[in-house]
């Protein structure tokens, strides 16, 4: 499995016509998209940043959807009141789901740098080490791991059922990240929490 991320800097006052905009608009063209499988908004309404994904059953998919994609994101980006920063490419290492994520879901992405050697054991720190943590705290919904095996650079990302349990499980995954993060040698680049705003996913699971 793969993702393409676009990181959107949006107006804050837009958020709600973007998120509209990607049901009304974006959603009925996906699934004319040879090998698409999800998609997803994160949004930070207190500083308009906006994180799209879109998930593929495989690379080449990926590509190939790229031009497909554009105007899509393009049109996302606008209705959004602002204009597309940043596009990725990931492997979807690890997608694991505990419950539904539900109308309130929030969710913590944590960005970190390794390198491509480096990559194996991230992905068994995150499945054996992290998980089973994160599944004991209260809210916790859902977890993904995307590498990029090419740079060294991962990001992890966790679903919680709503704003509080996403404070309620801040300290205690800190510590998760800094003992899990310590033991591989990744230095963490970002820590970032997020509203999502809009969650259509039928990827399988994978741990």
């Amino acid at each position: 499995m793969y993702a393409r991320s676009s990181t959107i800097a949006a107006q804050s006052s837009s958020i709600d016509g973007g998120i509209a905009y990607l049901r009304n608009e974006v959603m009925p063209s996906l699934p004319e998209i040879d090998g698409w499988v999800g998609m997803s908004l994160m949004v930070d309404r207190a500083t308009g940043r906006c994180i799209a994904t879109t998930a593929w059953d495989t690379e080449e998919s990926m590509q190939m959807s790229r031009q497909r994609v554009q105007p899509l994101r393009d049109g996302l980006a606008r209705s959004l009141g602002g204009a597309t920063e940043k596009v990725e490419e990931w492997e979807v290492a690890v997608m694991h789901r505990d419950h539904l994520a539900g109308a309130r879901a929030c969710t913590r992405c944590t960005w970190v740098q390794g390198s491509p050697e480096e990559i194996e054991q991230m992905i068994d720190t995150f499945k054996f080490g992290l998980l089973p943590e994160f599944e004991k705290i209260e809210g916790f919904r859902s977890a993904s791991l995307f590498v990029d095996r090419e740079s060294g650079r991962a990001v992890g990302s966790t679903v919680w059922s709503s704003l509080e349990e996403l404070e309620h499980s801040r300290d205690q995954a800190t510590r998760l990240r800094t003992a899990a993060t310590g033991r591989v040698g990744v230095r963490i680049l970002e820590v970032a929490e997020f509203r999502l705003g809009f969650a259509h996913l039928r990827l399988p699971e994978m741990v």
